[in-house]
């Protein structure tokens, strides 16, 4: 460590980082040119080595602490700190993680660039939102189709059920007029999958409620913002502010990680949390099986990909297919 330069650190293309971490009741700190957390148990402390030059979320919950040089080595490193309540949920459900985002003059400016060329035109920023919506179905439909145990729990992309409510979803988002019809259009479909998955783990009169202590809508809050995690570090990396959204409200200041993190929450989150609830699984064990699929169906390349093709304005649905292949 002692020859590695701070630029060194950056090496590894945050699309391809491995680790999303989440810690709690530690403290975080620089060591040796390590960053490490501390835990305190009864009899001894013990450190624990954070491999920050492959992580692009650092997630410091309950009871966690950091130092200010631990702070500028993981700015160094590029990775995304943010502070939230347990299990990675926010202690207030109506605000989003505060993030702290390293600085650097260097950020890249093209993809902001290309962004607010549309962005302040009414009618091409719709269109950007109905790119969204279309590369969100895309990913279900091959996440769906290559997960095998998704298949084994009976998830299937061709149900009947499933390829009725798209159907629908298509034409309405063909024909909206205003983000407010998207958002309709989204939520009239995603309560299709809720009441799709609940069937397939007889899990009966589910109901999706932000502030329920079940444990399927538990873990849908957490898996949600695991994925909210990988939105505002893709966004980061493309320097393209959070404020500058398609369809979740320009008032809003972080909702352009809502509408990047829809890429990925239904085809990975939305099942799992409902598997892993049948299952009776702990958080612990949820989130793993989370991260893992993240990192099994490449989550953050294809959000980087989506992205960045809508920043260039050009993308197509077959750019997204091939490019996911």
């Amino acid at each position: 460590m002692d020859n590695l330069a701070p630029s060194d650190l950056k090496t590894i293309l945050h699309s391809k980082r491995a680790n999303l971490f989440y810690l709690e009741y530690c403290r975080v700190m620089q060591k040796d040119g390590r960053v490490l957390y501390l835990t305190e148990a009864k009899n001894e402390n013990q450190y624990f080595n954070i491999p920050i030059a492959n992580t692009t979320v650092l997630l410091l919950g309950n009871g966690t602490s950091i130092t200010q040089a631990a702070m500028r080595m993981l700015a160094q490193a590029g990775v995304l700190v943010g502070f939230c309540g347990g299990g990675g949920t926010p202690l207030y459900m109506a605000c989003e993680v505060e993030w702290f985002t390293p600085q650097s003059e260097y950020r890249p400016t093209e993809y902001l660039h290309g962004w607010l060329q549309f962005w302040f035109d009414d009618n091409k920023r719709l269109q950007a939102a109905k790119l969204f919506q279309q590369a969100r179905i895309h990913y279900i439909e091959k996440t769906w189709q290559k997960d095998r145990d998704l298949k084994t729990e009976g998830f299937n992309f061709t149900d009947t059920a499933i390829q009725a409510a798209l159907e629908t979803f298509h034409s309405r988002t063909t024909n909206a007029t205003k983000p407010s019809d998207l958002l309709l259009t989204e939520a009239q479909l995603t309560k299709v999958l809720y009441k799709y998955a609940a069937n397939n783990t007889q899990l009966k009169d589910f109901t999706r409620q932000h502030q329920s202590s079940d444990k399927a809508n538990d873990f849908l809050n957490h898996g949600n913002y695991l994925a909210y995690g990988l939105a505002a570090s893709c966004l980061w990396v493309l320097g393209i502010p959070h404020g500058f959204a398609v369809m979740h409200g320009k008032s809003r200041r972080g909702a352009l990680v809502f509408d990047a993190a829809d890429l990925i929450k239904d085809a990975i989150v939305l099942p799992w949390a409902f598997i892993c609830a049948k299952e009776n699984a702990t958080e612990q064990e949820f989130r793993q099986q989370v991260l893992q699929a993240f990192t099994d169906h490449k989550a953050l390349d294809f959000m980087f990909n989506t992205v960045k093709n809508i920043a260039l304005q050009d993308y197509s649905a077959e750019q997204i297919e091939a490019q996911n292949l």
